[in-house]
């Protein structure tokens, strides 16, 4: 991995022009057309799950919702580069790494219905469910991986965390005990531009790859729309991890096109115009003009690429109108992975306080 890279890495322009990079072009020299087109519908797919999501909040079915508009490249390029066997350890803005990982559909909103603590059964796709704690899920990439590697796996793991969370001091250790102990993870920020109304610019003077150098950990920045890059870059951090060469620090340049999540308006801290200068870099759009000089595109994939689209929102949006409500009890399930004294007497105190609520209820009644 590049520690001295002046310019993000990029290998497809915005007008869909390839870029000649000796370096990483053959990182991805086995990309043939079915994977791009593959890449295209996940990230067609992936934004049509996040506009299905935006709309099911807006009409009171989700509690709340953190859109991925404009990271497309950055989840799906990266996601196309891990093994079944490496481990995903997410923000709460992932969800295409989870749609390329195996999530169900139906299972991308249940959290955040509040019908359940998690979406999804972690073990089985090997990706954590969506956390709120910002830049937590540095420390735990770092402990799953070194964990791996004494018991021989020879695996990684990556941590995906925002701009922002590069300000807090869990990545900070990560970092630090990553390095100390050679750990095999992929720190791979997506740098939006915005912590919430924080510009990146106010959370490091100087680019957050570099902070990484400082720690003695290989770093480079990646145009982050470029999904062709993305993937580059992350397969190189992968295979330096599995190999025994220890961490990797990747920021990909991005946008977020939306809110920080569905409870805030970004028109209060952003200006318009900055905002169409993005959206002319539109990830997607990218990838299509690629495919298109390429004699890849044409009616019939677009065609089934719409209609797997609009399947997965179909699916999630049914799933999510449906869930049932949980059973007030189960607020305690799974808190602790065994016994605790303080959750069991929550728990008793909380069905009497259910039990006097349906003595009043039915006394009113």
């Amino acid at each position: 991995m590049a520690e001295k890279n002046t310019y993000p890495v990029q290998l497809v322009q915005p007008d869909g022009r390839r870029v000649l990079d000796r370096v990483h072009a053959p990182l991805v020299a086995d990309v043939d057309a079915g994977r791009l087109r593959a890449m295209f519908t996940d990230m067609t797919v992936a934004r049509r799950i996040d506009i299905e999501a935006t709309a099911l909040q807006r009409q009171g079915q989700l509690g709340l919702w953190p859109p991925l508009l404009g990271q497309e490249a950055a989840q799906i390029g990266s996601a196309h580069a891990l093994h079944p066997d490496d481990y995903v350890f997410c923000s709460y803005r992932e969800h295409g790494v989870a749609y390329c990982r195996g999530v169900p559909p139906e299972q991308l909103t249940t959290l955040w219905r509040g019908a359940a603590h998690s979406c999804w059964d972690a073990d089985a796709v090997r990706m954590t469910n969506p956390a709120i704690v910002v830049g937590a899920q540095g420390l735990h990439a770092t402990g799953y991986a070194y964990a791996a590697h004494l018991e021989g796996a020879e695996i990684a793991t990556i941590a995906y965390f925002g701009d922002g969370a590069t300000s807090q001091g869990d990545i900070a250790e990560a970092l630090g005990f990553a390095a100390s102990w050679s750990a095999p993870v992929v720190f791979f920020c997506q740098n939006n531009h915005w912590a919430i109304s924080a510009p990146v610019r106010i959370q490091s003077v100087t680019p957050i790859a570099r902070r990484a150098l400082g720690y003695g950990i290989p770093s480079v920045q990646v145009d982050g729309n470029d999904a062709l890059a993305v993937l580059a870059v992350t397969r190189q951090a992968l295979i330096r991890a599995r190999s025994g060469g220890g961490p990797s620090f990747i920021e990909a340049i991005t946008y977020r096109m939306g809110p920080h999540t569905t409870a805030d308006d970004p028109t209060r801290y952003r200006e318009a115009a900055e905002l169409e200068l993005w959206q002319r870099r539109d990830p997607i759009d990218r990838l299509r003009r690629l495919l298109e000089r390429e004699g890849l595109w044409d009616s019939d994939f677009e065609q089934d690429v719409v209609i797997r689209a609009d399947e997965v929102a179909a699916r999630l949006r049914s799933a999510t109108l449906g869930m049932p409500d949980p059973e007030p009890m189960r607020l305690f399930d799974h808190v602790y992975a065994t016994p605790h004294r303080l959750i069991e007497e929550e728990r008793r105190e909380y069905a009497a306080y259910l039990e006097h609520e349906a003595h009043l209820e039915g006394a009113q009644s």
